[in-house]
């Protein structure tokens, strides 16, 4: 027999031996009220299987045989382990008339004969149930505290009480709460009125996982706090915005302590005080009852009513809680400590590569180290499901281990900015050597972070300024935007181009919480983050005259912080440099000043602009003069609009493009950038490809 099963019947045998002791009290209480010897009900309850004692207690009569019942019981109770009964006494501090309120209540139900007995216990109520006057009459040192709604078991819901509006409240039927019910009996399962407010959890890959030395240093810091204190009493608050790291900590610190994690998201939570309050009532008795711990997600300092639901939840009770935020909240310090929970190092990273998927590549996984900021669960899975597939080749497998990062990191910023599908190449972008030097050299710094900073050490130099950012600036139209694109196809990366009006907010605060979350989104290294108009943002800061010049100040203070913490690559482009603050400048990696194109690079540029297809076969460009159309003072975006219009004008005729059509539309162009339309400059043009 094993230790449950032992433990079971000597449970089962403690509330045998209660009812002969409860029943014996009734009957002793229905003969003070009658003054003759009553007879009642004698069959013990459904669940008993020592019908021994029960007849021996049935057979003894008056105060002897109530002494050698109790005196049975209290030998019961002092077995090891106690009885159920006994432990929920201890946990939740009962006194022993408190405890014996619930037992009668709880006998009502093991057997439900001891009604007519109740009954007869008080006369002139017909009532066949218990009630506080009964518990008062039946046992010794009787206690009103039990009544009081502040007392122990109205507190921790215990009982229900059926109260009419006319009845007393001392008469008012009593009857056990279920989960405790199940308790007394040895059925000790998580209340299943807690269900709909937990989330989901996949335990069963986490729990095989072993955590980075980095995060297994804070599972240690954590245990190492927690002795000094009831372990149910403690507020950890795990700070960062790694989510599932936190999550993986907390999990290995419950395991560790022998504890069930449960997760409670905080939009779950009810708004209603009253409703919040009994939830937290009804988790506390639970971190009593069972060897269970709080994991709440998604605590923020955005203040809003679901974060004021959850820090009142978190203050109603002082059971075991993580707290998955990403700052520290000072109003909860008092009452824990705060654990900093970071992502694997980059070495971590590598190394995890390495182990799943990439042993004799060292190079292929820094480089997918150095540029996706993942955690070593992630990692595995990400192998696990490339390495599922048929077996490829060293340079194959890193492609598509990199294309699942790519997926697995794309950030959720569709209300915050637009994705740009990278289609253009180097062969597409027409700019000075310098300047294509300058690009390449970008591109160069992304692909070696992982030799520069990790093999050569500088990582260990400092801390920040790791990331990669650059400016674009120069008049629009001379290839910014497909400069960002050209550098995220080089590296593809998924692009970004952030929506600045959903970005700034006329709110004190929103835009920072804005920028941070893209941020953070991109935090994982998939994305290119490409900021247009970037002046909007990073302005200049002005002298503080009043509140709002201060707030200003204070805001693009945060911004540069923010984007000197960042560790992936930004582009910001602007048409104004001078606009822009010479503290974010300096913190700028590589400034590329995008100048308005010479006759050369335009040229270059219209012959670019037109795809072989649009031309009449066989025919390189058609009728088209490029010298004579270089002349023309046009940036690279207004000759690319131009030559879309050009197409659907040809489009529109049933032709291919000729002259006549761009002429039409380099008309069209200039009206549109309010330029005047000098005949003498399209003399001709029209009847170039009058003979197609």
């Amino acid at each position: 027999m094993t230790d449950i099963e032992q433990w079971q019947d000597s449970n089962n045998d403690y509330l045998a031996k209660l009812l002969v002791w409860l029943r014996l009290r009734l009957r002793r209480l229905v003969e003070a009220h009658s003054g003759t010897q009553e007879s009642a009900p004698q069959k013990s309850g459904w669940f008993c299987h020592k019908g021994k004692e029960s007849d021996t207690a049935n057979s003894k009569s008056g105060d002897r045989a109530i002494s050698d019942a109790e005196q049975a019981l209290r030998e019961a109770e002092a077995v090891s382990p106690p009885p159920a009964a006994v432990m929920l006494s201890q946990r939740l501090a009962l006194s022993r008339f408190e405890l014996e309120t619930v037992l009668l209540c709880a006998a009502m139900e093991f057997d439900p004969e001891l009604a007519a007995l109740c009954r007869l216990a008080q006369p002139g109520t017909e009532c066949n149930y218990p009630t506080f006057a009964l518990a008062f009459r039946l046992f010794d040192d009787p206690d009103w505290n039990v009544v009081s709604a502040s007392g122990r078991l109205r507190h921790w819901r215990l009982l229900e009480i059926h109260q009419p509006s006319p009845r007393p409240l001392t008469v008012a039927a009593l009857t056990i709460d279920e989960r405790i019910l199940n308790y007394l009996k040895g059925i000790n399962y998580l209340d299943d009125r807690l269900t709909p407010y937990l989330a989901p959890i996949d335990s069963g890959r986490l729990a095989k996982d072993e955590l980075p030395a980095s995060q297994q240093r804070v599972v240690e810091a954590i245990a190492y706090y927690l002795p000094q204190g009831d372990k149910r009493e403690q507020i950890m608050q795990l700070v960062g915005n790694d989510s599932l790291g936190k999550w993986l900590v907390a999990s290995k610190v419950a395991d560790n302590l022998g504890l069930l994690l449960c997760r409670i998201q905080v939009e779950c939570l009810p708004q209603q005080s009253t409703d919040l309050e009994a939830l937290a009532r009804l988790w506390q008795r639970e971190s009593y009852l069972l060897p269970v711990a709080l994991y709440l997600e998604g605590v923020e300092e955005d203040g809003g009513l679901v974060v004021a639901a959850a820090k009142r939840f978190v203050g109603y009770f002082g059971g075991a809680v993580f707290i998955d935020t990403r700052e520290i909240d000072t109003g909860l310090a008092g009452r824990g400590m705060a654990f900093d929970v970071q992502k694997p190092g980059c070495d971590e990273q590598q190394a995890a590569w390495m182990q799943a998927a990439m042993p004799d590549d060292g190079v292929g996984a820094g480089r997918l180290a150095n540029q996706f900021n993942l955690n070593t669960n992630t990692i595995r899975h990400i192998a696990e499901r490339v390495c599922a597939e048929e077996s490829a080749g060293q340079t194959e497998l890193f492609g598509k281990l990199w294309r699942e990062c790519l997926l697995r990191t794309r950030p959720r910023l569709d209300q915050l900015a637009q994705r740009i599908e990278p289609k253009a190449g180097w062969a597409d972008l027409v700019l000075p050597d310098d300047n294509s030097a300058l690009l390449r050299q970008i591109a160069d710094q992304v692909q070696n972070r992982h030799k520069v900073y990790d093999d050569w050490g500088f990582r260990q130099k400092t801390s920040r300024g790791l990331g990669i950012s650059a400016l674009f600036s120069g008049p629009s139209g001379t290839g910014k935007t497909l400069a960002a694109e050209v550098i995220a196809n080089e590296l593809e990366l998924n692009l970004y181009r952030i929506d600045l009006s959903a970005v700034v907010s006329k709110y004190i605060g929103e835009t920072e919480k804005n920028l941070r979350k893209v941020f953070d989104a991109a935090e994982d290294g998939g994305a290119l983050l490409f900021f247009d108009e970037a002046d909007a943002l990073f302005g200049k800061r002005s002298e503080v005259k009043d509140s709002h010049d201060r707030f200003a100040n204070t805001q693009i203070a945060d911004l540069l912080q923010r984007m000197e913490a960042y560790s992936g690559l930004a582009i910001l482009a602007t048409n104004m440099k001078s606009a822009l603050d010479q503290a974010f400048l300096r913190r700028l990696r590589f400034i590329v000043n995008f100048s308005f194109p010479g006759p050369a690079e335009r040229q270059d540029i219209w012959q670019k602009a037109f795809p072989r297809q649009v031309f009449m076969p066989g025919s390189e460009c058609g009728d088209l003069d490029f010298v004579r159309l270089s002349a023309f003072n046009l940036t690279g975006g207004n000759i690319h609009s131009i030559a879309l219009n050009a197409a659907f004008l040809a489009a529109r005729s049933g032709d291919y493009v000729n002259m006549r059509h761009v002429a039409q539309a380099l008309r069209t162009e200039f009206r549109k950038l309010d330029k005047p339309v000098n005949e003498a400059e399209f003399k001709g043009l029209d009847r170039v490809g009058d003979g197609q």
